[in-house]
Parts: C-alpha cells; structure tokens; sequence
C-alpha cells in the first residue's frame, strides 16, 4: 500500500508515530447568583506511546518499496535511536515526558 501523505495529515501522523503528551482540562462550574463560577479545575497530562503502525505508514507512504536493504537498515536503526533516546528524556524526567 503506497499513501500519498502532505500537509497536515503528514504532521499528524508523525506526531503519533513519534508519540506525544496529549493536556486534558475538566472543568467544573456551579450555578452562584445566577452566575457560572468555576468551582474545579483537573488538568490532566497522557503520554500516547509511540505507534508501529504510523511508523509503517510514514514508511510506506514515503516510498519504502525503492529503497535497498542497506537504507532500510539505516532507517531502522535510526527510528530505534530516536525511540531510545525519547525513552531515556523520559525516564530522566520521572516518568514525565
């Protein structure tokens, strides 16, 4: 399967390939007066994992099929580098990316 990725469908589907902390806000109002007062406020930060699947479809939507062994190789071993040294930022976080 050949994809033709551009613009913001290609910058999103990198974004999920490499992962991303995903900030969530609940807010909670309650009715004072007449008026919305914010009463709660949960700020919430998930850490989406890298996904295989977009890095395969980066990699067939770029062209994978012309590729050699050899540059398949360097591709691989680049995409686990940078795998390992986002690991690494987070563990030297706490957990936090």
């Amino acid at each position: 399967m050949n994809v033709n990725l551009d613009g913001e469908i290609l910058d999103a589907v990198i974004k999920r390939a490499c992962g991303y902390n995903a900030r969530e806000t609940v807010e909670e109002y309650t009715l004072v007066d007449g008026s919305l007062e914010l009463t709660k406020k949960r700020v919430t930060v998930k850490d989406v994992p890298p996904d295989m699947t977009a890095v395969k479809l980066i990699i067939d939507g770029g062209g994978a099929d012309d590729l050699t062994d050899d540059e398949l190789e360097k591709q691989k071993l680049r995409l686990l580098c940078e795998l390992a040294e986002r690991e690494r930022a987070t563990e030297n976080q706490g957990g936090k990316a």
